[in-house]
């Protein structure tokens, strides 16, 4: 069986030359990257094209506000407009970017993103630290065959450390813990060399970060499993090539696969945390700006693996860049094979939340299923959204009640909160926003400019969350007994005479559904407002 997106063979690229190519740009706290591929369709694969790196170091936030100094974005904007033109030269017909740990925790990140949209038009998707992870499983998984044996994966950012554990099917654990070579260094690594007393403020500060991750993944190993351990990131790269240098005389050619063992690893640190960093950038297959922040970063893995009980690890040279290209496929429907499970994981990560909060599913998946159908009827008259926001109309209805939880007063707003924090995996920190916004206001009033947790959201998405978030308050008057009285709709609008005429058919044809007519009345005027429609009501 062909492995659903190995890199393809030469003799595949020369055949294609209509498949397309996509280029994943990532933003971190220390470098921007890209990758360019081609799509393989008939496999589907994809062939890696051409990759650029440069470092930003967007993570030297302001120290008073933490904000991203203007020095850095300007940087990151620089280097963002150069693989943009080496994208376009390329001729890649999309490019698809997303941000990760600097610019989600910075007061400023979201206005980042927009001046990155307003100077260079490219959309840019702050991504979560649970959804960060998860795509660099995606990432290893397309370079890695796993075996259906567990694996342990550790991506050590500039701002924060992801591990993970899985083994080719479902994650066990995601997490994404917020120390970083970049951050770390700022915080525990003043100056060089790095003192005793440093080193182990530097060593217990870690432990205590990784604890609960490191905990996480040994409760979810099973009994005589035996995992495997897989590093990606520059860090972890470099580490690898100056110890295959001290051990074969030369850096290797691809790094992908080389091994790093732990007694290794402390003998290294030791070595470089007695040097200046001018002296640590003179060792080969270190460049300058990796000799700052080796240190942390180093120490970051070592305590990873002992914390874990590993003894050395491979490295992988796949990881957030290519995941946000296996993610790609996924949502294009390119992918069939054992991968297929992944496509799958908003709706499951949805269905998780709601029985986490204890959602009444049955009444939720009716409301759903009756928003989806008003989506869908009005669909090029009264709005002209695609089918990815209609899957956000479909989390946010099957999600809509889950602030009961919490309390039943004002529970639209303890939905909201839910929703926002409740680490939803497949969606963009954006889309997850737009979710429980349009969950929040299923009832009472409707969204205005002046509601805080509107302010991050682009204009269009304001639009989306009050389009839908009326077409979900009609759905929930529809089901206010919840009992399913009402089967079907039937919508017809006249925008000639601005009328709109909602036909429902009962379960039981004599039910009058008295209660929904009187919820639908009472919740319609949102509704009408938003698109400027009278509407009135019948039984089929």
């Amino acid at each position: 069986m062909v492995y659903a997106v190995l890199e393809s063979s030469s003799p595949i690229d020369r055949r294609v030359s209509t498949d397309p190519i996509i280029a994943a740009i990532d933003i971190g706290t220390n470098s921007v990257h890209m990758v360019v591929v081609r799509i393989v369709t008939s496999l589907p694969a994809f062939t890696i094209i051409a990759r650029e790196k440069e470092t930003v170091r967007l993570g030297d936030r302001d120290p008073q506000t933490g904000n991203l100094t203007s020095e850095a974005i300007t940087r990151a904007i620089g280097a963002l407009k150069r693989c943009q033109e080496v994208a376009k030269s390329l001729n890649a017909h999309q490019i698809l970017a997303v941000a990760t740990s600097a610019v989600r925790e910075a007061p400023n990140g979201h206005e980042f993103v927009r001046s990155i949209e307003t100077e260079l038009g490219l959309a840019v998707n702050i991504i979560s630290g649970q959804e960060e992870a998860r795509r660099i499983y995606l990432g290893v998984l397309s370079g890695v065959e796993f075996n259906n044996t567990p694996h342990l994966i550790i991506d050590i950012g500039g701002g924060s450390t992801e591990l993970i554990l899985g083994d080719s099917d479902e994650p066990r654990t995601l997490s994404s813990t917020k120390i970083g070579a970049v951050r770390l260094t700022a915080e525990f690594v003043p100056k060089n060399p790095v003192s005793d007393r440093e080193l182990i403020d530097l060593q217990a500060f870690v432990r205590g970060q990784l604890e609960r991750a490191t905990d996480e993944i040994k409760a979810n190993l099973r009994a005589g499993e035996t995992p495997k351990m897989v590093g990606t990131s520059g860090t972890i790269e470099t580490l690898a090539a100056i110890l295959n240098t001290d051990k074969n005389g030369q850096i290797p050619d691809r790094i992908h696969g080389v091994e790093i063992r732990l007694p290794e690893l402390r003998h290294l640190i030791h070595r470089l945390r007695r040097m200046t960093v001018a002296e640590r950038a003179t060792i080969e297959g270190m460049s300058e700006r990796r000799s700052e922040i080796i240190i942390a970063g180093a120490i970051i893995l070592q305590e990873a693996m002992a914390m874990l009980g590993m003894q050395s690890l491979s490295v992988c040279e796949r990881s957030l860049r290519e995941g946000v290209i296996v993610d790609w496929m996924l949502t294009q429907g390119l992918i069939e094979d054992r991968l297929k499970y992944q496509g799958s994981i908003r709706e499951r990560s949805t269905l998780k939340i709601a029985g986490k909060y204890g959602v009444d599913l049955p009444h939720s998946e009716r409301v759903a299923e009756l928003a989806l159908s008003l989506f869908d009827q009005t669909y090029g008259q009264l709005h002209t959204w695609d089918k990815s926001v209609r899957q956000l109309l479909w989390s946010a209805a099957i999600l809509h009640n889950s602030g009961h939880f919490v309390s039943h007063d004002a529970h639209h707003k303890h939905s909201y909160y839910l929703i926002r924090y409740g680490e939803l995996l497949g969606y963009t920190e954006a889309e997850i926003d737009t979710i429980a916004n349009i969950a929040r206001y299923h009832r009472k009033s409707a969204p205005k400019k002046k509601h805080q947790n509107l302010q991050n959201l682009s204009k269009e998405q304001r639009s989306i969350v009050s389009q839908l978030s009326a077409l979900l308050r009609v759905a929930v008057a529809l089901d206010r007994r919840r009992i399913g009285a009402i089967e079907d709709v039937s919508l017809n609008c006249d925008l000639t005479t601005r009328e709109c005429h909602l036909t429902f058919f009962p379960t039981d044809p004599t039910d009058a559904c008295v209660l929904e007519c009187w919820s639908l009345d009472f919740k319609k005027p949102v509704f009408e407002t938003e698109f400027n429609l009278k509407l009135s009501t019948t039984k089929g």
